[in-house]
């Protein structure tokens, strides 16, 4: 083998660096906090840069008995959201020497089929987006011993989780609520997901806590499943009932805004003239609309980061980080004051 066709070594990069083999085994597994200094670390990263040092991952998995691979379950691979999730966690863990496989459970529900003929050989853990613990069961063993769980957006109070990351769903909804009661609507539909699942439920008690504290609001809703006709072919049943018309709509994500705003159209009425119609999400279809839409603004990308960096921190023995991630709402064109009321004959 000719020197420019020699793959460098580790020690290779420790003759560079001027340090044991041992210490460059640390620093690029990641394990050197408390062992080595920032500037030996440092020094490490550097000398393997210029040799252009790539570890054989395949030979340390098989010697520490790991495969260095998380697995990211979310329900589905066609919306915007999970595929902003997978980006953030990926990125994470290519930092770290993981990779990241993404699979979706069946129907956006469980239970989830193994994806592997034994995804706890094949696996170090398991990261899963808006499900239950116990659709996982499959992959990681009816008693979850063998690969460890970060559950994102998930119930808090359900077990079963080594790690949790939570949005803070509840204040994203109250942001939307006050913003509509603000403008003086007191006249509430809520197009809700039709999909079972904690986040959505979190949205609709929030919703209705925040209306209750407002005199003479109301709030009724109609569910439909996350697309943007039947979103559309709810709303037009909704605003063809009997009885006064809402002024606004509160839709639990961007594509069923979406199908309210056609619904709207499709009868006559104008947004936000005649009602408003508000989303949550914050995807890239909210601007595609026109009006663009007011909505709620979440962190898709950090979500994925902070579930990835929990469950390094799971597998090195460490808590992983607490604390719900903030939301924001953005106001655009959707939402406006609500018409005025007609006089009586």
């Amino acid at each position: 083998m000719t020197e420019q066709s020699a793959r460098p070594t580790s020690k290779d990069v420790a003759r560079a660096a001027g340090v044991s083999q041992a210490t460059v085994s640390l620093v690029l597994g990641d394990k050197w906090r408390g062992r080595v200094s920032e500037r030996t670390a440092a020094l490490v990263r550097e000398a393997a840069r210029a040799l252009g040092y790539r570890p054989n991952l395949a030979a340390r998995n098989l010697r520490l008995g790991t495969t260095r691979t998380a697995l990211l379950v979310v329900p589905a691979l066609t919306n915007e959201f999970f595929a902003r999730v997978y980006t953030g966690a990926a990125g994470v863990a290519a930092e770290h020497g993981f990779g990241v496989v993404l699979y979706p459970s069946p129907a956006g529900v469980g239970p989830a089929k193994d994806p592997f003929a034994s995804a706890r050989a094949a696996l170090d853990g398991v990261i899963a987006s808006s499900m239950a613990t116990g659709a996982l069961d499959a992959i990681r063993g009816s008693d979850g011993a063998d690969l460890p769980l970060v559950m994102l957006d998930s119930d808090p109070a359900a077990p079963g989780a080594a790690g949790r990351v939570n949005l803070d769903i509840a204040d994203g909804m109250r942001q939307i609520a006050e913003h509509l009661l603000g403008l003086g609507h007191r006249r509430l539909l809520h197009l809700s997901s039709a999909v079972a699942s904690w986040t959505f439920d979190v949205r609709a008690a929030a919703l209705a806590e925040t209306v209750r504290g407002v005199p003479d609001a109301v709030v009724r809703t109609v569910s439909a499943p996350l697309e943007v006709k039947a979103g559309r072919e709810a709303v037009e049943r909704a605003l063809s009932a009997p009885g006064p018309r809402p002024t606004a709509l509160v839709c639990d994500d961007d594509i069923l805004a979406a199908g309210a705003c056609k619904a709207v159209r499709r009868l006559g009425l104008r947004v936000p003239e005649d009602i408003s119609v508000s989303g949550f999400d914050d995807l890239a279809l909210a601007t595609a609309v026109e009006p663009e839409l007011t909505t709620v603004r979440l962190p898709a990308e950090l979500v994925g980061e902070r579930g990835m960096s929990a469950l390094l921190a799971v597998l090195d023995g460490r808590r992983p980080q607490t604390g719900d991630l903030p939301v924001s709402l953005v106001v655009r064109d959707s939402t406006a004051p609500p018409p005025p009321a007609r006089p009586l004959p």
